[in-house]
Formats: C-alpha cells, sequence, structure tokens
C-alpha cells in the first residue's frame, strides 16, 4: 500500500508538471501570437500613415522608382490640424525645441568641465572659443512658421527636379552640411538650419589639414548666410578636436553663421518620447530629432523621401 501511494504520488505530481508545462507554452504562444499581430498591426498602421505623406519629387523617373504604397500620394489630402496639435502637445511633455535646439552662453563659463551625453564617464572642458560662439538666446526663440521641409543628404533627390519646391517653404533644415551649389535644382539652395556631426570634417573635409581643403569648407560655411550651424559637440568623444577647429576657423575668417550647439538633454528627450510610441531607438538619427523639434515651430513639415523610407515615419502636419 505504501509503494502504491508513492507511485500514485509521483504519479500525480507528474500529472500536474505536464498540465504546468502545457499552460505555460499556451501561455507564452499566445503572448508571441498577440506581439506578432501588433507588430503586423503597426506596420499596416505606419504604411497606412506614410501613404499620406507628400514626396518632395516631381519627376516621373523618381516616381517610377518608389515602392507601390508610395505612388499616386501626391494630390488629394489635407493637414490633420487635430493629429499635429495632440502630436505637438505629446513631444512638449518631453522636450521644448526653443529650449533645447541650443545650449546658450549663460548655461556655461569658460573651463566648466561636461560629460558626454552618450558616454558618461568621459568628459570635456568648455573653451574659450566655443564659448564664445554659444548663443545668447535660444536660435529659434520665439519662432513659428507655417511649412517646413526637413532635407537629409543621402542623394534621394538626384534628378528629382525639387529644388524649388524645397526652398519654397518659409523654414529649411539640412542636415550633415551635404553639398548644394552642384544639385540646386534638385535639393535647392536655401538654409535657414543646417546640421553638422563633427565626423563630417574628417569624413568630408580631409581634418581641415590643408589649405585646399579648409578653403573648400570656409566657401561651403560662406552659402550658409548667417543661418544656424548646429553641431552636436557634447555627445561622444572624438570629435572634439574638430569642433574646436571649426570654431577657430569660424571665428579667425567671421564667417556669416550663426552656431547652435544641442543641450545635454535632447537626444535623451527625444528618444523618450519614442519609446512611449514604441518606436524602439537607441540613438535618435539626426534626421529624427530634426522632425521632433521641428514639430514645437512648424506647422506643416515636409520630410525628403529618404526620411520617410528609412524611419517609416509620417510627418507631423503633412499635406
Amino acid at each position: 500500500m505504501q509503494m502504491g501511494s508513492v507511485c500514485e504520488l509521483r504519479l500525480t505530481r507528474k500529472r500536474w508538471t505536464i498540465c504546468t508545462i502545457g499552460l505555460l507554452l499556451i501561455f507564452y504562444k499566445t503572448k508571441e501570437r498577440a506581439r506578432t499581430n501588433e507588430h503586423q498591426e503597426a506596420q499596416l498602421t505606419s504604411e497606412n500613415e506614410l501613404s499620406t505623406s507628400r514626396l518632395l519629387a516631381n519627376s516621373s523617373d523618381f516616381r517610377k522608382n518608389l515602392p507601390a504604397y508610395l505612388q499616386g500620394t501626391q494630390e488629394g489630402w489635407k493637414v490633420n490640424a487635430t493629429l499635429v496639435s495632440l502630436i505637438r502637445k505629446d513631444i512638449l511633455h518631453f522636450l521644448d525645441a526653443e529650449r533645447d535646439v541650443s545650449v546658450i552662453k549663460s548655461s556655461f563659463k569658460p573651463g566648466d568641465t561636461i560629460h558626454y551625453v552618450l558616454d558618461r564617464r568621459r568628459t570635456l572642458n568648455v573653451s574659450h572659443t566655443l564659448h564664445s560662439l554659444l548663443p545668447e538666446v535660444s536660435p529659434l526663440k520665439n519662432k513659428r512658421f507655417k511649412t517646413c521641409a526637413v532635407v537629409g543628404n543621402s542623394g534621394v533627390l538626384l534628378k528629382s527636379g525639387c529644388g524649388k519646391e524645397i526652398d519654397s517653404h518659409d523654414f529649411v533644415i539640412r542636415c550633415n552640411l551635404a553639398p548644394l551649389a552642384e544639385y540646386a535644382e534638385d535639393v535647392g539652395l536655401r538654409s535657414d538650419f543646417t546640421t553638422m556631426n563633427p565626423s563630417v570634417i574628417q569624413r568630408v573635409y580631409g581634418g581641415l589639414l590643408n589649405d585646399t581643403v579648409r578653403e573648400h569648407f570656409v566657401q561651403r560655411l560662406r552659402l550658409l548666410n548667417d543661418s544656424v550651424l548646429w553641431i552636436p559637440a557634447f555627445m561622444v568623444k572624438g570629435g572634439e578636436k574638430h569642433v574646436e577647429g571649426v570654431n577657430e576657423l569660424i571665428l579667425k575668417r567671421k564667417l556669416p553663421v550663426r552656431m547652435a550647439y544641442p543641450s545635454l538633454r535632447l537626444v535623451h528627450a527625444v528618444r523618450g518620447y519614442w519609446l512611449t510610441n514604441k518606436v524602439n531607438i537607441k540613438r535618435p538619427s539626426t534626421g529624427l530629432l530634426m522632425y521632433t523639434m521641428a514639430t514645437r515651430f512648424c506647422d506643416e513639415i515636409h520630410l525628403t523621401a529618404e526620411f520617410r523610407l528609412r524611419s517609416r515615419l509620417a510627418p507631423a502636419g503633412a499635406r
């Protein structure tokens, strides 16, 4: 009887174990299926929103190369002012572009030590050169524009004929100091706000190590014509010598450009906003930073195709 009881007990335990494992498998399968469905719904939603975006391209050749879901989206749609307002309010819970677009002169003094935003173990000392170029007030203080264009630098606009349309916007944001003069017909010439990662100096301008590349760089900056040059100087260690070299050159040549250096909280604030919208990013791209900030001071934001195709985001106030 004792042996039978033990066997029964073991059998009962075995059955309970099997049932438990079965229930766990059902639970995990259900969760996995729910995640899959949620992901598919998010993709469909993204594509539907994307299909309402306006492509800044007019040439027939450019349109032919677009995915099917972007064909025929040029006409027949309007600004969703309610959605624009909601997006703007949501973003304002995380950041204010007027404040976060740049640190200002009163934020630091020469000799102050700053921890890099994405590498807190390393620090940067604020030089007299950098401090002298910090704006007195935010370059976007009290600014508001009806239409803004955010233009990338991937070459996607080649042969598009979009130059005049881009330049027609009230405010034009360009990324990473992309060349303009030789591509004006496709990308336009207007620049109100231009970003430049420190790596551009090494990658495109050879570290400004000789007179020829320095002169080429100076000529490019002259085209900015007193607009804003935005350099993320406090993100990671490695580009500080390039930032300092650019700053010294701007002061020495008295170049017509207004400098801006993003706040120490900008990247984390933008990332926080997108994480709440289930966009899981470790570090926002320049384009995403510009779009997010632009929602603060632009009623309509028009993105070039590269941002829509790469980030799958519909612009606020797109029309």
